[in-house]
């Protein structure tokens, strides 16, 4: 069974968070705490080989999605919102192209729809090798540098650090496959005007890796949708905004 984190008591609806890549569900701690308060029940699960999660090799979006459902079943939730950042992102289209029964809304953070170009998933594949070889100090040499606001690295020194921790402790060859899982996904641009739950998406301004102008491209074909951008922030911008983060977060929430 996956490991999670948060709480499954709350009489206001269900919320299920789906990570970044290279770090786990411990970086949705702002947003677990703001959830349970505002009467949410909560589950922020980690991906295979994270933070205790089982390994496993050669899985792609799809496996885990279907072990997500297994989850949520053993906690008797049925129904739920999912907030997915980066590659939670694209685990959410997964989940709602194979679950759209259960899925209440969905919040896209920091994500992109496409699938990886040629060039792209040779450069996935590269790097898979360089952790492989090095460990996970190769991840986080490489990812950190490109999540955050530039003035974030000076400003907030312990958030950096924190997420830089969160990336070392994880197994090389688990950063290893979830990096094969995201090289290859599946294309959802398809699925956005398909899309018919309510629809949220924010996206740090300064992100480098998910810009906004590709945040925009899919609020342009998910009817109904709503795009908010995040001032002083970057990939991680539950992290770096999450007073704000949580603030657009609940008001969605709220009003489903």
């Amino acid at each position: 069974m996956l490991t999670y984190s948060g709480s499954t008591a709350g009489p206001a609806g269900a919320v299920l968070l789906l990570h970044a890549f290279p770090v786990s569900g411990a970086m949705w701690e702002p947003q677990v705490t703001a959830l349970e308060e505002a009467g949410f029940s909560v589950v922020a699960p980690d991906v295979y080989g994270f933070d205790g999660s089982p390994a496993r090799i050669d899985w792609d979006m799809e496996d885990y999605c279907h072990a997500l459902t297994r989850l949520l079943d053993s906690l008797g939730i049925d129904k739920v919102s999912i907030v997915g950042l980066s590659m939670g992102g694209y685990q959410a289209f997964a989940f709602y192209r194979l679950y759209p029964e259960r899925t209440r809304s969905i919040v896209l953070c920091d994500t992109r729809a496409n699938a990886d170009t040629p060039e792209a998933y040779a450069q996935r594949m590269v790097f898979c090798r360089a952790v492989e070889a090095n460990g996970p100090m190769e991840a986080a040499g490489r990812m950190v540098p490109n999540f955050f606001a530039a003035g974030t690295y000076e400003s907030n020194p312990e958030l950096v650090r924190k997420t830089r921790e969160m990336i070392i402790r994880q197994p090389a060859l688990a950063i290893s496959d979830a990096m094969k899982a995201i090289a290859g996904r599946a294309d959802a641009t398809w699925l956005l005007p398909e899309i018919k739950c309510p629809v949220l998406i924010m996206n740090g301004i300064e992100d480098r890796v998910t810009t906004p102008e590709t945040a925009a491209s899919m609020h342009a074909l998910i009817p109904g949708s709503r795009l908010e951008i995040l001032p002083d922030a970057g990939h991680l911008s539950n992290l770096e905004q999450p007073e704000l983060f949580n603030r657009l977060l609940l008001e969605h929430l709220k009003s489903l």
